[in-house]
């Protein structure tokens, strides 16, 4: 058996109340992963180009104001 699958087998065995509060904290840790992963990718250069491409369409207007 895998880690994960081990993982998944444990999940399912909580409670209501034990998987409300494993969800709110994987929400947490997912959102903390998910915002150093973005940053490394800035410090990276890796939205480089996506952020030209969206600079020259908003200078084109071709961009909507919110």
């Amino acid at each position: 058996m895998s880690r994960v699958e081990h993982i998944e087998n444990q999940i399912r065995q909580l409670s209501p109340e034990e998987l409300c509060m494993f969800r709110d904290w994987f929400a947490s840790y997912d959102a903390v992963m998910w915002d150093q992963r973005f940053e490394r990718d800035v410090e990276a250069g890796k939205l480089d180009e996506l952020a030209e491409r969206a600079l020259l369409d908003h200078k084109a207007d071709k961009s909507t104001k919110l």
